[in-house]
């Protein structure tokens, strides 16, 4: 009475749609040859490619530079598609950074021997070595103890399991894991390589950017590769949705980055009396009557950045660059500026009021720049 609902065996398997995925994963490199500004570390990691001798490793450096990208591109190379699936396992410790975990999870996975692979389907041969990769991306978010199980782990089946441990600070994993361990420091990403890189994928995607909006992206990323890319397609997504479509500009990058702009940093720093060099033009006489006014012109600009909702660390962050980088203000001036600016950050640490504080930076580097 009752028969088997029918299957299709012959269903396709579900496959991303190339328009819908994000374009960090989309371009993300698929061999270790497409990592950029890692030359160090790719030469010696294409010498474990011929002789399938990998050690544990250990990732670190700063967001963005290539750590997670770099293993998993050589765990395809030595698996290939049809094995990375049962041979590397990817947890985000971060997540899954208990003691519970590591005595469950990675063990089990750790303890399994490794089946006899088959021939791969595309035809290509890879070398295919008698071990398995566990990559534990954020690992210097995993507690004491759980570092501490898996230092018996790494040893008992270090025959058939390799660990690959990916952090920003390796102060962060305990000495005696990271004694077992070979360590590669990925650095940060040169602005030409970045250029290059966003270039290739905004031409890929028909997206039209002028140099100056690289130049911006490189900027507000910080050298974080991974967060350029990003703002780019959210850039691009947004020139697209108007008809007919915009061309994107630095300020798009900063909006969508949430940094303040460029112009209005600069007007805060010249009512604080700050020479902002090479913006002449700008200095109009409103900003040179509202900075002989002193207490009342910074108040007043103070209160026109929170109308505007913007972040006073981010603020902060930016005008600290434009008075210690400046080339014309004296040693004690940047000192005591620099002060106003740390004591604000501390207390917005703390939960300080944003206005308040940005209000008593602006005082204080008033009077040190008088």
């Amino acid at each position: 009475m009752f028969l088997k609902p029918q299957t299709n065996k012959a269903a396709p398997k579900h496959t991303a749609d190339p328009a819908l995925q994000p374009w960090v994963e989309k371009y993300r490199p698929k061999t270790i040859d497409d990592v950029s500004s890692q030359e160090h570390i790719v030469a010696v990691l294409q010498k474990t490619l011929t002789s399938t001798n990998l050690p544990h490793m250990l990732f670190y450096g700063p967001p963005g530079s290539g750590k997670t990208s770099t293993i998993l591109a050589l765990s395809r190379q030595l698996f290939g598609p049809d094995n990375f699936r049962n041979r590397v396992l990817e947890l985000n410790a971060s997540d899954e950074r208990g003691i519970t975990i590591v005595r469950e999870k990675i063990k089990n996975f750790a303890r399994q021997t490794p089946r006899a692979e088959a021939v791969a389907s595309d035809g290509k041969s890879y070398p295919c070595p008698p071990y398995k990769i566990i990559i534990l991306d954020e690992a210097d978010s995993m507690t004491q103890d759980a570092q501490s199980a898996l230092r018996r782990i790494m040893e008992t089946y270090a025959r058939i399991t390799r660990f690959c441990l990916v952090c920003n600070y390796v102060t962060r994993i305990i000495e005696p894991l990271a004694s077992r361990c070979s360590k590669f420091r990925f650095k940060p990403l040169d602005s030409s390589a970045t250029a290059l890189r966003l270039q290739h994928i905004a031409s890929t995607e028909n997206v039209p950017v002028a140099p100056i909006v690289i130049d911006t992206l490189i900027t507000v990323s910080g050298g974080d590769l991974r967060r350029a890319i990003t703002y780019l397609q959210s850039a691009s997504r947004l020139s697209s949705s108007t008809n007919p479509p915009t061309e994107i500009t630095a300020s798009d990058i900063q909006e969508i980055a949430g940094v303040v702009p460029d112009d209005v940093v600069n007007a805060f720093g010249r009512v604080l009396g700050v020479e902002i060099l090479g913006n002449d033009d700008d200095m109009d006489m409103d900003d040179e009557k509202r900075r002989q006014k002193g207490f009342d012109a910074v108040r007043a600009n103070v209160k026109e950045l929170m109308r505007e909702g913007y972040s006073a660390a981010q603020l902060l962050s930016q005008l600290h660059d434009i008075v210690i980088l400046h080339p014309t203000l004296n040693a004690k001036q940047k000192a005591l500026c620099a002060m106003a600016f740390a004591e604000a950050d501390k207390a917005l640490c703390d939960g300080a009021d944003e206005e308040l504080q940005i209000l008593e930076v602006g005082l204080k580097a008033h009077k040190a720049l008088l």
